[in-house]
């Protein structure tokens, strides 16, 4: 395998809304997900599996009956703490399932139940009987409790930073603002649950495991496993070739994929399969956790800022750790000399926290952007003019130049299309029957990444046509179309041409589908590949002549900072007698590169402004702490935005290429349109009714009293 230094491609299927590629299979019903895959060894029929789960959130196990369950028509086993296969490592406890008699959450696995159908094995688990030694337990985030600091926040950032004197600062502003603001725990529910699918055989005298799994990454599953397994990589093959959905619940390995593994290694053989329930999703599969942002901004009257503080609690789980960067954008966004960051947290006995859509840059942008609203009435400026004053001309965190900073652009093109110039400057000044109307604008903004070591590889076929190979997902975002369009240009041929090989373990390696860095880091592999096979063998190859390679880091990157940018303009009604908040209007401008394909990324930035909606109005779990778990555990009672509360919603796009960061002139798009959105919404809010909520969701109960 080769490193290659990639060279700008000349778009001519990129650019264009090329029909999704797998289009055909998804509305007709044919594309397989992960548990419906059929005879896939040619044994019998999958055995059905069914989790488990404690219902002590702290404390040990001191018996399992499961004679009940064993006697119940088409059960065929349990496993428990005492009976599952034993891992060679135990380091990641999340995934360390049934090795001993420690339980660390409501909700984890404490048993498996293997039988003929589902049915039989839900049933069978319900009649499984198991007994504890309950000890106290702590599940309530409070900011007298979340204290711990931690080495890194996620991915590895620094978990504080400090330049200047904020304290002298704040002491000396014409103007501050100093208020706390709060996010919920929110879950992911993608459209499919979390599911699995495995068995074991035995090739050339080693034992191999075999899965079809619904994950946004499947060499990361392979690289979690197979050392707990005692395996090395290439004895775990895992294949994802169509998911439904993730919103990074899906980017890391969770505890259900590992049962599916133990529970498939006593079959001899047959295959065991999981869909894990909507209820269990709440427990197993990660969440977003809930965020406490103290924030303290100091600005002359004239609205420049001279000081900003970012100081964050949150919380994690004692039985693994996972730290959100909350006040990670906060630490490049605006100008000020004066900067301070922090995260802290509660270690509860909880279930494990992970990715949700925009992890950290979510609710921090939520709490910072309110905030700035809030300065911007306190200076009696526009919200607009007051981030113009505070735009800095050098990245405020690194001090290098941004590569393509164009928040502005993004601000007044917005203005311009949503009618900004109209808005009254005071809230609380227009009302409509029984309802009080604002609007209101925030900043987004999200890291431009590229993840290494990601491969490629290209193999000419027959009649002109190439393989274009790598080990990427394809979540429903459209990578398939996109990494087809990019191949095709690089190749210089039509799309047509290119059998797009994806979602499969044995191909080359690629990193997750997550944190906006899909696209650019497959996208960048495959023109290295397909560049690199053309100075190997041409424009006109032998059918069979293949060529591996992986794109080379830019030097040139180095000397700047990538990120996108975005501005959210929202207008709210809120009810003067019930306090419900409807939001006709919902717009949103990015910077964001070259778009690939504008079918595809526009359903990404609208996606992400309607789950930003979501979060506005209507996300939140409710944990009870007395038992530690989240109670609002369906779609009945963890309320997302329907069709009735999306009407008229719309994103777009600066016309640009950001040649240095990718060989396409593209950015990641899929996370920066919830990036905002939920504090653009808070903003018309307050607008309209003059009553500032520092709190998600946006309930009918916070604007009662006005």
């Amino acid at each position: 395998m080769t490193e290659q230094q990639t060279r700008t491609i000349s778009p001519r299927s990129i650019g264009t809304s090329l029909d999704r590629v797998d289009g055909r299979e998804k509305v007709t019903g044919t594309a397989s997900y992960a548990v419906e895959h059929a005879d896939v060894n040619g044994t019998a029929a999958p055995l059905s599996l069914w989790l488990v789960t404690s219902t002590v959130a702290k404390g040990r196990i001191t018996g399992v009956d499961a004679s009940k369950a064993l006697a119940h028509h088409g059960v065929s086993a349990m496993l428990d703490h005492t009976s599952a296969p034993r891992l060679a490592q135990t380091d990641n406890a999340e995934l360390a399932i049934l090795q001993d008699d420690r339980v660390g959450f409501r909700g984890q696995v404490v048993a498996l139940v293997l039988a003929e159908t589902s049915e039989a094995a839900r049933e069978g688990a319900a009649l499984v009987e198991v007994t504890y030694e309950q000890e106290p337990h702590e599940a309530e985030l409070r900011e007298d409790n979340a204290t711990y600091r931690p080495d890194k926040v996620n991915p590895d950032v620094e978990t504080d930073t400090d330049e200047g004197d904020v304290d002298a600062a704040l002491a000396a502003a014409d103007v501050v603002v100093d208020q706390t603001y709060r996010t919920p725990y929110e879950h992911n529910n993608p459209l499919e649950p979390h599911a699995t699918l495995a068995w074991w055989e035995e090739r050339e005298g080693r034992e191999v495991l075999s899965m079809f799994d619904s994950t946004q990454g499947v060499h990361g599953v392979v690289q979690a496993l197979a050392p707990m397994l005692g395996l090395e990589n290439d004895q775990v093959r895992v294949r994802a070739p169509y998911v439904g959905g993730g919103f990074g619940s899906k980017g890391e390995a969770h505890a259900h994929v590992m049962a599916v593994a133990l529970a498939a290694r006593t079959t001899a053989g047959r295959p065991v399969r999981l869909a894990v329930t909507r209820q269990q999703m709440f427990s197993l599969t990660g969440y977003r956790t809930a965020t406490i942002s103290h924030v303290r901004l100091g600005a002359g009257r004239d609205g420049r800022l001279t000081a900003i503080e970012h100081a964050v609690q949150e919380q994690t789980s004692v039985v693994r750790e996972f730290a959100e960067q909350t006040a990670s954008p906060t630490r490049m966004l605006y100008a000020a000399p004066n900067r301070r960051t922090s995260h802290r947290l509660a270690q509860l006995d909880v279930a494990v926290p992970s990715w949700m859509r925009a992890p950290g840059e979510m609710p921090g942008m939520y709490a910072h952007e309110v905030a700035m609203d809030e300065l911007a009435v306190a200076c009696g400026l526009d919200p607009i003019v007051l981030r113009e004053r505070n735009e800095p001309d050098l990245d405020p965190e690194t001090g290098k130049p941004f590569n393509d900073r164009r928040l502005l652009d993004c601000l007044h093109r917005g203005a311009d299309r949503f009618g900004w110039s109209t808005r009254p400057a005071g809230p609380r000044a227009r009302l409509e029957g029984d309802w009080w109307v604002g609007t209101g604008v925030a900043s987004a903004t999200y890291p431009a990444m590229r993840q290494p070591g990601n491969q490629a590889r290209v193999t000419a076929l027959d009649g002109g046509r190439y393989e274009v190979a790598i080990g990427s997902v394809d979540i429903g975002t459209g990578a398939r179309t996109v990494l087809t369009q990019i191949a095709a240009d690089a190749l210089e041929v039509e799309p047509s041409d290119i059998d797009l090989a994806i979602a499969d373990s044995l191909l080359p390696s690629a990193t997750v589908a997550g944190g906006s860095s899909g696209t650019s880091s497959w996208g960048s592999a495959i023109v290295a590949a397909a560049q690199l096979f053309r100075e190997d063998h041409g424009a006109h190859p032998d059918p069979g002549v293949h060529t591996t390679a992986s794109a080379a880091d830019d030097p040139a990157a180095e000397d700047y900072a990538f990120h996108s940018f975005g501005a959210v303009f929202a207008e709210a009604r809120v009810n003067r007698w019930t306090g419900e908040v409807r939001v006709p209007r919902l717009h949103g401008v990015y910077s964001v590169g070259r778009v690939i394909n504008p079918r595809t990324a526009r359903s990404q930035l609208v996606g992400g402004l309607v789950m930003g909606l979501s979060a506005g109005l209507f996300e939140e779990s409710h944990r009870d702490p007395r038992f530690g778990h989240v109670v609002t555990q369906d779609l009945a009672t963890y309320h997302v935005a329907s069709h009735a509360d999306v009407l008229d919603v719309d994103a777009e796009w600066l016309e640009e290429s950001d040649e240095v960061f990718t060989p396409m002139g593209s950015r990641g798009i899929g996370e920066i349109g919830i990036v905002g959105t939920a504090a653009a919404v808070a903003n018309a809010t307050f607008h309209a009714t003059g009553v500032r909520v520092r709190s998600l969701p946006l309930t009918p109960d916070h604007f009662l009293d006005a």
